[in-house]
């Protein structure tokens, strides 16, 4: 009952990796996720930077 564990036999829990989840490939994936984060980040900087320039220098 409270605290006392059942005598079921219990079946061992499973990991199963996919393609791409260990290994090489899990560091090559690691690699391209951020590369392509710090693309996007560098150009939406970017972005809003010229925006924030554009709207302090109207005139231009």
């Amino acid at each position: 009952m409270f605290g006392l564990k059942s005598k079921k036999p219990r079946e061992r829990e499973r990991f199963y990796l996919l393609p791409g989840q260990g290994g090489s490939n899990f560091y090559r994936k690691q690699k391209l996720i951020m590369a392509w984060t710090i693309s996007v980040s560098v150009i939406f900087g970017l972005i809003v930077a010229a925006v924030m320039w554009w709207q302090a220098h109207p005139h231009l």
